[in-house]
């Protein structure tokens, strides 16, 4: 397998603190005296289909917002979120001083928090 005697021994070891139940394993009655199962007790981390709707549907006003904003503050957004430019850097790209750059990205961030507070505000 291409594992020294030792490295088997680690994870061996580190193993052997791993415990295992079964999920459903009955628990000591509820609140009420109902059956509970340790299954029952563990959290859902999904977002659930509620869930997963509300962020698509913050997406698609993301989106739309800031195909919305004038080309300069679209251009900002895209090389400081998904290229990962810094102020400076963008401000080279664009000819303009790295403060400017800072204003016009203060704008554009203002701008969309204004529309996406405003589209949650809406009733559906």
């Amino acid at each position: 397998m291409g594992v020294s005697s030792q490295q088997l021994q680690t994870t061996l070891s580190q193993i052997s603190f791993v415990g295992v139940a079964a999920l459903d394993e009955m628990l000591s009655g509820g609140e009420r005296g109902e059956s509970v199962t340790l299954g029952d007790t563990v959290g859902d981390t999904g977002d659930g289909p509620m869930g997963v709707y509300e962020v698509e549907e913050m997406r698609q006003i993301l989106a739309e917002s800031i195909n919305r904003m004038p080309e300069r503050e679209k251009i900002v957004l895209t090389l400081y979120y998904y290229e990962g430019l810094t102020l400076a850097e963008i401000g080279r790209v664009l000819g303009v001083t790295e403060s400017r750059v800072c204003q016009i990205h203060t704008k554009a961030v203002l701008q969309l928090r204004a529309r996406i507070t405003a589209a949650e505000r809406e009733p559906v």
